[in-house]
């Protein structure tokens, strides 16, 4: 861990557009090696591997290194290196803290370069109203979650994650809402989600791809970090956190049929695919946060593949309005095969991490409640709804005045593509997610 720190590190001294992409490329090998490793480890007491953090630190270097290479026309901007550099920096490092205190800090400093991404490269003037719902959002949530932590931490002499678990009472009631609270924004649950939708409509695309791939999974880590730190269980307040997030989860679903702009549309499909998270993580069973984890890393491929092809769509037509974009199967044809892969693997279609995740969450809530069953399969239903009204609206049609023909799919658009399509077929490896290892923060 400590060598992917020190590659993006020094990056930060050559400002290069050739450099910053070699040392993401050899950051995110450094993490595919970490991969192998199928115990815990701690180093120094500042940074620790699990498998889980190692699966994160991976699929942030590796977003990071997608997003630059798929925007080559800001090689020239030193300031749009410099905060995908820092972002990617911030995130190994809050992945890969045994410290409760310090992960806070890094949970926080991660929203300043995000902040500077959406003002300084955003599309639309409504980009510092989005600015200010996510940072009113995200800080004022996780006030009461800081005043927590330092009260404990100073009660127990220790904020070491380990040292925490051990010596921590079981925390109940209302206090494990507060815990909870600045996470489930972050993720985030519906009704705390309206900051999610403004910020991705008005992020550019290495905005949207690193809010949508990696920084919703810092609230589904965060939760994890606090259960173990805590010993938090399922008590009355987390089963309400369930139901509410899969009753909100199903009428996000119901939001993305109405939606006309694709951006907004895959917004809502996040916050879908979130409440899983929320409602795994919450059960406290092995399969539930089994499931959560499978779901985290599927969705942080397949949400970041649908901003890429959003993104390239939008290149092509000069509109993000669905009636707007008909008949790209006519013009760009091997676009349109990649919309239908991710459409299939966005709704969970087999062989995917996402069939895998969905499947393990329905088993879990069986066990628990049956009427959530329910819920989970109209979730099913109209995901698959939304996701055939996104490729029909985009693909098939009358061919659209809109389309600049005669300009053909660039060659990093092709990589970008196929490299978010190849880790989503790592249900072939699944052991590397069912570990005892990964309940064990």
């Amino acid at each position: 861990m400590i060598e992917i720190i020190c590659v993006i590190f020094v990056s930060f001294f050559l400002l290069n557009w050739s450099v910053s992409l070699f040392s993401l490329t050899l950051a995110t090998f450094l993490g595919l090696m970490q991969l192998n490793m199928n115990f815990s480890s701690t180093l120094n007491n500042i940074f620790y591997n699990t498998t889980f953090s190692s699966i994160l630190v991976f699929l942030s270097c590796l977003l990071c290194l997608l997003s630059l290479m798929c925007t080559p026309e800001e090689k020239g901007s030193w300031g749009y290196m410099l905060c995908l550099t820092s972002l990617s920096f911030v995130l190994v490092l809050a992945f890969s803290s045994c410290n409760l205190l310090m992960f806070y800090i890094f949970f926080e400093v991660s929203l300043i370069p995000t902040l500077v991404l959406i003002i300084g490269w955003g599309y639309q003037p409504e980009r510092l109203q989005a600015g200010t719902y996510m940072m009113l959002y995200t800080v004022g949530a996780s006030l009461p979650l800081l005043i927590i932590i330092l009260w404990h931490c100073s009660n127990m002499n220790t904020s070491e994650t380990f040292i925490l678990h051990l010596v921590s009472p079981m925390f109940n009631g209302l206090a494990s809402l507060v815990l909870y609270l600045a996470f489930l924004v972050k993720l985030p649950m519906y009704g705390t989600h309206l900051w999610l939708p403004k910020a991705h409509v008005e992020a550019p695309l290495a905005g949207s791809m690193i809010l949508a791939g990696i920084l919703l999974k810092l609230g589904g880590y965060g939760i994890m970090q606090v259960i173990y730190c805590f010993n938090l269980g399922l008590d009355k307040y987390s089963a309400l956190i369930v139901c509410l997030s899969m009753w909100g989860g199903f009428l996000a679903t119901l939001m993305c049929l109405r939606q006309v702009d694709v951006k907004s549309l895959v917004a809502y499909s996040s916050v879908g695919h979130m409440s899983i998270v929320a409602t795994g993580l919450l059960l406290d069973s092995f399969w539930g946060v089994t499931s959560a984890i499978v779901t985290m890393v599927a969705h942080g491929f397949s949400s970041s593949a649908m901003f890429c092809l959003a993104y390239f769509s939008y290149k092509k037509s000069n509109t993000r309005n669905l009636p707007y974009m008909k008949g790209m199967l006519q013009v760009y044809p091997v676009l349109s095969m990649f919309w239908f892969v991710f459409c299939c693997i966005n709704m969970a279609c087999p062989p995917t991490l996402n069939l895998m995740g969905e499947m393990m969450i329905i088993g879990t809530l069986w066990n628990w409640n049956f009427w959530l069953v329910f819920c989970m399969g109209l979730m099913v239903f109209f995901g698959a709804s939304y996701n055939m009204y996104l490729y029909s609206s985009v693909n098939h049609g009358a061919f659209s005045s809109y389309f600049l023909s005669g300009m053909p799919l660039k060659s990093y658009s092709m990589v970008g593509l196929m490299a978010h399509f190849l880790p989503l077929m790592l249900i072939l490896k699944s052991s590397l997610f069912i570990s005892f290892d990964l309940l064990v923060l």
